[in-house]
């Protein structure tokens, strides 16, 4: 196998490598949410209350600290390369994982939750390097593959992340985590190539100037905007899916397993979907990819604030995962497009940041409008925020629209 991948190009050895790289990161960060909450509880003898605030600030800090030292790594990828960013991030969660299965208490496993996020950043940088490698013909085909790689890790991440905790145990499927990410330390550090030139000490441009560098300062806000907002509707159902599930079912049934499967439906979704479409999105633009995706995602999110049993559920998710397949890739590779090469990593990295805070903010507003509108009530609210999207997304590309290219 080593043989087979040393006779490809470096773009590609690198993509195989980074994809299996993406995908544990994605399994890594999901696979604790089936029994967080029940591993938070045996540390410690906590109220309902507690126990509810203790799983969420063990949830969300993760998330929190990404998106707070996301552009600080950023800077370090461009100013020192990104496989450094790749080691350091794939021994840091080696590491944490390792530690969160010898937790004793709760605010050890806070502490410990909120250096896997401060260790975060594989993912952007593994984006950055596959990105500024690959031939521009075929960036939307490898941006699209890496977001299989993330969307299938963290599909499989909760299933595998249950067997784990059942067949064995909470601290030893913390454990193999951590092994897995030894092997994927071992994997970018003997098999990622890379060819870089140090910016010296002082030349790393800052924020301020970053944005002067950027050809389409506009674009690329209107880019994090659209994955924020991308990502807040994706994870809004997030807190309260089983309930939801429970609901239609009538209480009937197995909720858990009907849960799962309706959790399941967006990332089987876009797995399959992504590489075609970014195929599609080199060949027709990304930005109209952008919009096909804002019009289906519309279409599919609003009749699932009406369905009335769990497969019409599922269906309508599965669906909403089509739409994710044609805006996720095109997003990547309108930034890489849109951004100069010296600053790419750090442009990824605010992109992770805003990634970061959308999935932060999309539980929160789910349980804000559940407990106002309802269930049905986040799917209608999330149509509307998606054709807000829309429109400042049109606004934003105009230029293109009007004959202009990124590429001028």
């Amino acid at each position: 196998m080593t043989k087979k991948l040393a006779g490809l190009p470096t773009w590609q050895r690198n993509l195989f490598v980074l994809w299996f790289g993406v995908f544990m990161t994605g399994i890594g960060f999901s696979e604790v949410l089936p029994f967080l909450s029940l591993y938070v509880d045996t540390l410690g003898n906590f109220s309902k209350n507690q126990l509810t605030f203790y799983s969420g600030l063990a949830f969300a800090i993760t998330f929190l600290m990404t998106a707070i030292v996301s552009p600080f790594w950023g800077k370090l990828a461009d100013s020192k390369g990104r496989k450094l960013m790749l080691l350091r991030a794939s021994l840091g969660m080696a590491i944490v994982f390792l530690l969160m299965g010898l937790a004793q208490n709760i605010w050890q496993l806070v502490f410990l939750r909120a250096l896997q996020g401060l260790f975060g950043g594989f993912v952007s940088n593994a984006n950055a390097m596959i990105a500024t490698q690959t031939p521009k013909e075929r960036s939307g085909y490898a941006l699209g593959m890496l977001v299989t790689g993330v969307t299938g890790g963290q599909l499989l991440g909760p299933f595998i992340g249950g067997i784990l905790a059942s067949v064995v145990s909470y601290r030893v499927s913390f454990f193999i985590t951590g092994i897995i990410f030894l092997l994927v330390f071992t994997l970018t550090l003997t098999l990622v190539k890379e060819e870089f030139t140090p910016i010296e000490r002082g030349a790393s441009p800052s924020r301020k100037e970053v944005f002067k560098l950027l050809p389409f300062p506009k674009l690329t806000v209107g880019l994090f905007t659209t994955t924020f907002i991308i990502q807040t509707v994706n994870l809004s159902i997030s807190p309260i899916v089983a309930l939801f599930v429970r609901e239609l079912n009538h209480g009937a049934g197995s909720t858990t397993f009907l849960a799962g499967v309706v959790a399941a439906m967006p990332g089987i979704a876009t797995m399959i979907a992504a590489p075609r479409f970014g195929r599609i999105g080199d060949r027709i633009g990304t930005h109209r990819m952008i919009m096909i995706g804002f019009v289906l995602a519309f279409i599919f999110m609003l009749p699932t604030g009406f369905v009335t049993t769990v497969w019409q559920l599922a269906i309508m998710r599965f669906m909403i995962g089509i739409s994710d397949a044609t805006m996720l890739p095109a997003v990547q590779t309108m930034l890489t497009k849109s951004t100069p090469r010296e600053i790419t990593s750090r442009i990824f990295a605010y992109n992770q940041s805003f990634q970061s805070l959308g999935a932060v903010a999309g539980p929160m507003l789910g349980t804000v409008i559940a407990s106002v509108l309802d269930y049905n009530g986040i799917f209608i609210f999330s149509a509307f925020l998606i054709v807000l999207n829309a429109i400042l997304f049109f606004i934003r590309t105009r230029f293109l629209r009007a004959g202009g290219s990124l590429d001028d």
